[in-house]
């Protein structure tokens, strides 16, 4: 027994040793972390984590979330020593250009990395998505002698993830649809960036986590791996969540353990006296040969056998219940569609009219029929299911039923944010989130992060322009559009009509490496005669040709709403003054910038004048009309007043258009 304590001990200071070495290398890192939070790291590792560094990806892993990001050289130590991908030239180029290992964890599965941390509480939010996933494909997909989807969702947080509004929502909503495989590890040592944290935190963290539904637990010795598993141990029994607390001095060994000292800033020739107090006596980005035969191949042997157990449960699952395993088999193997649920073979036409019709009202038609044939399309909105029509066509998620796949994710829009990401992340699903488009600023973290991680979330907005009318400027968005598509690898789509709306779900759907985000009307829109669905594919397209097959006079770009604005202008322009003008909608610029440029001087020749219109910002527009052309916008807030009387106020009607363009052609 005593021999075993020792090669716990000297695995746990190996981690520590292993990632302060890193920070020192790099001059630069938090090892204040690593030195405080080791044990709890080695002990949910070594006694909890299902995992398989073999396979980083196999789907019925547990799940571990560094919150506190800032921690990342803990993160990439621990990973070494469990016997994932990250070799010791890795751990060596700590924070160095096209480096493994950068400042801040960035979402990379194959190394066993399961989000990107550092704006902190967003971590924890990442994991209340994927416990909640977990727990809708196990309580939708499980038999009674047969669970498939059985995993747990681990987090290490700081004082500084508690800190940030987005842990209260995400902790709230955990809390309330009892979401119990949740466990996370707080690292609790008193210390901050600038100070102790009494001087800015009192409140009794204990009550406060009851009062949300969550189970409390408490370690006072975080240096006892011991008593870190036991209270693991009863985490897992709880039908609640929990946030066990695990007192910890940050920066453990250093001369200047628990003070700010040692929380972002490398330890120097104060590694010595780390080294010293570990007795550690092994040379520089070493591994004890008894640590990796200890550790190391213990987790390579124990994950390679808890997955082959795994692999023959579904093998069972799915002689015993074909139909369900047909639906799963997909995410079982990380895909998100499957031969029998194609997006091609779903028929549109039924949802395809002749009348004027809000595109929010077209999303949610669209959402009614992906329903049916996408048994794991699950989301919501922030409590504005009625306006937003992002409705899943099944029962609720319940805190007594999590088979539900309409989720209340109630007044939490960066919670949303950040929860439909770590849905996306856990995979298995496809996720969605729903606002307001003014209220896409509160969510704008999560969406940034989802897009530096390359991963297909959705987050669908709607009421997207001053047309929302009587509400007012405190609802009408203005700068979002601009501001969302300045996020690098995030589609913005504003479709124009019912099959316009069909193809920037298709476009949504399809995607494998970057989120969207699909912008929707409150007020009805015409139907467009030669609007097309594949045509989005393409980011932009003549919706309505020039009227001769004389020179072109003007090309109008528009989207969404405006479209058909642009057309009726072309129009007026015509009839009134027989000039031959070209509309082009551009439902997503992110998409049409990628076209070759064959394609894009085909759609915008060069020696043509440009009009963009759309009723926002113009910023986004300049780059299209730069040189030969104008914007057409918006550049102040709205007002309240009924939405027609807003659009004459701000310049969008026909005529008004009309005489904008012939202000600009008479003064050329």
């Amino acid at each position: 027994m005593e021999n075993k304590i020792n090669l716990d001990k000297l695995t746990i200071n190996s981690i520590r040793m292993l990632g302060v070495q890193a920070v020192n290398a790099a001059k630069s890192g938090h090892p204040g972390i690593v030195l405080g939070a080791s044990p709890m790291t080695f002990s949910l590792f070594k006694n909890h984590l299902s995992f398989n560094p073999k396979n980083p990806k196999w789907f019925n892993r547990d799940r571990f979330v560094l919150s506190a990001g800032h921690g990342s050289a803990l993160l990439y130590s621990i990973l070494h020593h469990a016997g994932y991908k990250y070799t010791i030239n890795d751990i060596k180029q700590f924070r160095q250009l096209n480096s493994n290992t950068p400042g801040h964890p960035e979402y990379h599965l194959d190394y066993g990395v399961e989000t990107a941390t550092g704006p902190l509480g967003q971590g924890i939010a990442n994991a209340v998505g994927m416990a909640l996933t977990e727990s809708f494909l196990g309580a939708k997909y499980n038999q009674k002698d047969l669970n498939i989807i059985d995993h747990y969702t681990y987090a290490i947080c700081g004082d500084g993830d508690l800190q940030e509004g987005i842990a209260q929502e995400a902790l709230s909503f955990a809390g309330h649809f009892k979401l119990n495989k949740l466990i996370i590890l707080y690292d609790s040592n008193d210390v901050q960036l600038d100070s102790s944290v009494k001087l800015v935190y009192s409140e009794n963290l204990k009550m406060r986590l009851q009062a949300l539904e969550w189970n409390y637990l408490k370690v006072e010795d975080g240096e006892d791996d011991k008593l870190i598993s036991e209270a693991i141990k009863k985490a897992k029994l709880s039908d609640k969540p929990t946030l066990i607390e695990i007192k910890t001095i940050i920066g453990y060994g250093a001369s200047k353990q628990g003070t700010p000292s040692v929380h972002g800033s490398p330890l120097m020739e104060d590694i010595k006296t780390v080294a010293k107090n570990l007795n550690w006596e092994y040379p520089e980005f070493t591994v004890p040969k008894e640590v990796s035969t200890y550790f190391t191949q213990t987790a390579l042997n124990h994950g390679s056998k808890i997955e082959l157990v795994w692999n023959q449960k579904v093998e069972k699952y799915a002689k015993l219940y074909p139909k369900l395993y047909n639906e799963i088999k997909s995410a079982l193997k990380n895909e998100i569609f499957n031969e029998d649920y194609q997006l091609n073979k779903i028929d549109w036409t039924s949802i395809i009219g002749v009348n004027p019709q809000a595109t929010r009202v077209d999303s949610g038609n669209i959402l009614k029929l992906l329903s049916a044939h996408c048994p794991t399309l699950i989301g919501g909105s922030a409590d504005l299911t009625g306006s937003t029509k992002a409705l899943v066509t099944d029962k609720d998620f319940l805190p007594l039923d999590h088979s539900g796949r309409h989720i209340h994710y109630g007044i939490r829009e960066f919670a949303m944010g950040a929860i439909v990401n770590g849905m996306t992340l856990h995979q298995g699903t496809i996720p969605f989130g729903s606002t307001f488009l003014v209220f896409s600023d509160y969510l704008k973290p999560a969406l940034r992060l989802a897009a530096l991680m390359s991963i297909p979330s959705l987050f669908i907005f709607s009421h997207d322009s001053i047309a929302v009318g009587e509400d007012g400027p405190t609802h009408e968005p203005v700068e979002q559009l601009t501001m969302l598509r300045t996020i690098p690898n995030f589609n913005v789509i504003r479709p124009a009509d019912t099959k316009e709306t069909i193809g920037a779900y298709l476009i949504a759907l399809s995607s494998k490496t970057n989120p969207s985000a699909i912008i929707i009307t409150r007020q009805n829109l015409p139907q467009l005669a030669n609007s097309n669905i594949e045509a989005v594919q393409k980011g932009a397209y003549i919706i309505s040709k020039e009227k001769s097959s004389k020179a072109l006079d003007l090309i109008i770009i528009a989207t969404g709403s405006e479209v058909s604005l642009a057309i009726a202008s072309q129009e007026q322009l015509w009839n009134d003054q027989k000039l031959n003008v070209r509309v082009v909608s551009m439902p997503s610029t992110f998409i049409f910038d990628k076209q070759d440029k064959t394609y894009q001087n085909k759609i915008l020749p060069n020696d043509i004048i440009k009009v963009a219109i759309e009723m926002g910002s113009k910023d986004s527009w300049y780059k299209y009309v730069t040189g030969n052309g104008f914007v057409i916008g918006v550049s102040t807030f709205g007002i309240s007043a009924p939405d027609k009387v807003v659009l004459e106020k701000y310049g969008f009607t026909s005529n008004q258009v009309c005489d904008k363009i012939n202000k600009f052609l008479n003064s050329k």
